[in-house]
């Protein structure tokens, strides 16, 4: 089989939410991250157990949401669209 044939390019959607997740800057999610965990033990000390796990859960997204930006502003579009 032709390699042309595993290739396909973004859609119109991840285009978009690229182009705008590029503009954020990369330290952005780490802060949300340090401030899901600060605000989970906030609710911790304040017995607020069920919420506090809920927050705290918002860290690991976070982190994840600050690589594909990363990975966004360094390779872009797929590279057929560079070209």
């Amino acid at each position: 089989m032709a390699n042309n044939e595993y290739k396909k390019s973004e859609g119109k959607v991840a285009t978009a939410i690229e182009e705008q997740t590029a503009k954020l800057p990369s330290d952005l999610f780490l802060w949300a991250s340090l401030g899901s965990m600060a605000a989970s033990l906030t609710l911790k000390v304040m017995r607020k157990k069920h919420t506090a796990l809920f927050v705290g859960q918002w860290a690991a997204p976070f982190l994840l949401l600050g690589i594909y930006n990363k990975l966004v502003k360094l390779e872009g579009h797929d590279r057929e669209d560079k070209g």
